[in-house]
């Protein structure tokens, strides 16, 4: 299994969110830090807003910030908040399968199964976990290095 590119980023710009608490972050200097684009970035944005894990504000000074504490933004949730598909197999989607054995086959259920126990693991942590004392000072240490270039 692997998250798409949406779910990847929407994890990122929580870390880098929640590495500078209380200020509003442009998706542009997200984007720089990062090095993926910010036409990208805008809709992961607009998707953390949707379920409320950030608050936005437009305009040319706005950008996002946390609008949660982060122990209360549990990973497993914003992976399924953000990721656009989580059927693992055709089966899980009724609407298009073709899967001819879809009636007998027990190889769904396990499928699933394993899916809610890799989100429930995620659940277990919180963006805090993530950005607990050294951690937040240490990420927050390799943005500054990424997004200020050297001087000379």
């Amino acid at each position: 299994m692997q998250l798409s590119l949406h779910a990847d980023y929407a994890l990122r710009v929580l870390l880098y969110l929640g590495t500078h608490p209380g200020q509003v972050i442009s998706t542009q200097r997200v984007s720089a830090a990062y090095g993926i684009s910010r036409n990208h970035l805008v809709r992961v944005v607009q998707t953390l807003a949707e379920h409320g894990y950030v608050r936005v504000t437009p305009g040319r000074s706005g950008g996002a910030v946390l609008a949660r504490d982060p122990g209360r933004i549990r990973l497993g949730d914003v992976v399924r908040d953000a990721e656009p598909s989580l059927r693992l197999v055709e089966c899980f989607d009724e609407t298009t399968n073709t899967c001819p054995i879809v009636s007998a086959c027990t190889l769904k259920r396990r499928l699933y199964e394993a899916l809610e126990a890799f989100l429930a693991e995620l659940n277990r942590h919180t963006l805090a976990d993530l950005l607990d004392g050294p951690k937040r000072r240490s990420l927050a240490a390799l943005f500054v290095q990424i997004t200020v270039p050297a001087t000379r």
